[in-house]
């Protein structure tokens, strides 16, 4: 009888052990590989969770402009000088830090450049979808930069360039910019409009408050001193 009941406890502390028991979350950190063994996160078979979604996310963003066709700005000032579409306000973070660090890069080869902030004038954003050819505002991550009238990427494809010495190459035979700040408007790029001293209203008499048609909707125009394209026309 008790030869019995030893055999059978015996059997028991013999059994396998569980292949997968967590008392606590110290082994959590295996779930994100798919090799299913909760081996060393140092040397992962597989990327996380977290790297596949990014990776994937990067090359859709590669693959939302079209490559069979060449995307170019017309006008001989976009061909003579480098075009950043940016903006400068500060509500998502990651696109005000990349539009600052690609200014910071393009300003260090000092080469004209012709800096169109979509904060400052809506029409802008019209002006880079149609470009484009992206109907969505969504898909138009911040900044966009062209030179010599070409294409030539965005945050990522700036930095990329510059790292490998190859953005010097793409901004060969550009003029040098002039020294200084503009001081017409402070490097501004706008100036507040003449019509409307700045309101975007004029009064038309009887026809009373109308919006001002020679300046954008926060009653701006672009400077001519400093500025190496006009504004797009009002809408």
């Amino acid at each position: 009888m008790w030869l019995r009941r030893n055999k059978a406890r015996n059997r028991v502390h013999d059994a396998p052990a569980l292949k997968f028991a967590c008392s606590s979350f110290k082994d959590v950190h295996s779930l994100l590989y798919d090799d299913g063994g909760g081996g060393d996160a140092a040397s992962p078979r597989s990327p996380s969770i977290y790297h596949r979604n990014r990776s994937a996310k990067e090359l859709l963003r590669c693959l939302s402009i079209p490559v069979d066709r060449e995307i170019r700005i017309r006008g001989q000032a976009a061909e003579n000088s480098v075009v950043v579409y940016f903006t400068s306000l500060r509500v998502i973070r990651r696109t005000f830090d990349d539009c600052s660090a690609v200014r910071s890069i393009l300003r260090s080869f000092r080469v004209p450049i012709d800096e169109r902030d979509l904060a400052m004038d809506s029409r802008f954003m019209e002006e880079l979808q149609r470009i484009l050819g992206e109907p969505e505002k969504s898909n138009l991550a911040l900044p966009r930069v062209f030179t010599g009238g070409r294409y030539l990427g965005g945050a990522e494809e700036v930095r990329r360039l510059h790292e490998s010495g190859e953005l010097k190459k793409h901004l060969e035979g550009l003029p040098p910019a002039e020294p200084g700040t503009c001081g017409a408007c402070g490097g501004y790029s706008f100036l507040l409009c003449k019509e409307c001293d700045g309101s975007h209203k004029c009064y038309k008499g009887k026809g009373g408050f109308r919006s001002c048609t020679s300046c954008n909707e926060n009653g701006l125009v672009r400077c001519p001193s400093c500025s190496c394209s006009p504004a797009p026309p009002p809408t």
